[in-house]
């Protein structure tokens, strides 16, 4: 089957709190084809398309580290099925002898894909069956946003900058944090919520 090349054109909200979608669109057409992720990696996409590095690594960028010290990269990805409503992808891996496909969440795999700095595909028969094409305003508003403007939807803003006020951490009081550590909680952003439990610990 024929691959069709994709980029990344946006994240914006999803349905319910804890999820946003992914909008990819075919590179030589007009095709768009969102896919629906969840929280934390729509933070790991986002960090990686701003060019944010944090404190910590995420999961994906130990992915790639531990990858890499085997010396194997991503090639490229492929959202290769959908079933009910979900996309499954692949990874297509190398050795530098031999080439591998692995199974992967959409999501995970296209973290990993701008990790490596590699191409993502798709089908056609995947496009013909969950591609839309949207107006002329909702196209551009999605690529001003994801390319022009480096601004993504508000909350993965908010996300990105949890990650940049590491720094901040210290000049808060204890009640402050344990507040703070609530709130990125229930928001279920782990990432935050264990440098925030590690400053409180250190004040012990």
């Amino acid at each position: 089957m024929d691959k069709i090349e994709l980029r990344i054109l946006g994240i914006s909200s999803g349905h319910t709190a804890a999820s946003y979608t992914l909008i990819l669109e075919e590179m030589n057409g007009e095709r768009k084809l969102p896919v629906v992720i969840g929280a934390a990696e729509a933070q790991s996409i986002a960090v990686q398309i701003e060019g944010i590095k944090p404190v910590r690594p995420m999961t994906h960028d130990l992915m790639k580290d531990v990858l890499g010290s085997f010396s194997v990269k991503v090639q490229e990805v492929i959202i290769s099925k959908l079933e009910e409503g979900i996309f499954y992808a692949d990874l297509v891996v190398t050795d530098g002898t031999q080439l591998h496909t692995i199974d992967a969440r959409t999501s995970d795999a296209i973290a990993l894909a701008l990790r490596f700095n590699c191409p993502i595909f798709t089908y056609e028969k995947i496009l013909n069956e969950a591609g839309i094409i949207l107006t002329d305003k909702e196209s551009e508003q999605l690529t001003s946003e994801a390319y022009d403007d480096n601004e993504l939807d508000e909350e993965i803003d908010d996300m990105i900058d949890s990650l940049e006020s590491d720094n901040d951490l210290g000049d808060l009081s204890v009640s402050e944090l344990e507040k703070m550590l609530d709130e990125a909680i229930n928001e279920e952003n782990y990432d935050l919520a264990a440098r925030i439990r590690d400053e409180i610990n250190s004040r012990k």
